[in-house]
């Protein structure tokens, strides 16, 4: 069953230093057969908290999706974030159809 990744940023300190994240994030997703959906900072919060920038993964099972943000290469892409975000990151199994 596929998975994935949602990241809610509510705030973001340096937007270059986002830039290399998300470089450096989409190498590490796509080793892990995943992809990025959609990214963006042009959304609209209707309940809860105001939301700066969302992004959204998708990988072949929830397992793929654990090894990749465990993996080296995410855990480098990472240390981009340190100091520079306030974000919620889960990964969640889709529905079968």
């Amino acid at each position: 069953m596929k998975a994935y990744w949602v990241a809610n940023y509510t705030e973001i300190k340096d937007a270059e230093r986002l830039k290399k994240y998300a470089t450096k994030a989409k190498e590490a997703v796509e080793k892990y057969s995943g992809r990025i959906l959609a990214r963006s900072a042009n959304n609209v919060t209707l309940e809860g908290r105001e939301m700066v920038r969302v992004a959204l993964a998708e990988f072949p099972d929830i397992q793929t999706a654990k090894n990749c943000y465990n993996s080296e290469e995410y855990i480098e892409a990472r240390k981009h974030l340190e100091n520079n975000v306030i974000r919620e990151h889960i990964i969640f199994e889709g529905m079968l159809n």
